[in-house]
């Protein structure tokens, strides 16, 4: 059994944070170009198209954009924490263990 020090514990701490900030940058960036590629399409079908411009007040237009961006938000960032995750477990698994 190893023991587990202060400074392992330190560093696992700082290495979450780092991938979660990554997680949530990566979402922020997704979430913004779901915003603008949700909005043009949205805005543009309530100028054009008749049944649009009847049906779909501001409030369904605001929800049609804020889900997308909603979604691409949470998924880009699982993806990342997770993609993260791996990419550092492997590294554990494959370093030396210099306690013995």
């Amino acid at each position: 059994m190893s023991s587990v020090t202060r400074a392992s514990l330190d560093q696992k701490l700082a290495l979450a944070k780092r991938c979660s900030h990554e997680g949530v940058m990566a979402g922020a960036k997704g979430a913004v170009l779901a915003t603008v590629a949700t909005a043009i399409p949205t805005l543009a079908s309530v100028r054009m198209l008749p049944w649009a411009r009847t049906n779909l007040n501001p409030t369904a237009q605001a929800l049609i954009i804020s889900t997308a961006a909603g979604m691409a938000y949470f998924i880009v960032a699982d993806k990342t924490v997770l993609a993260s995750a791996r990419k550092n477990s492997l590294y554990a698994s494959n370093r030396p263990n210099m306690t013995a």
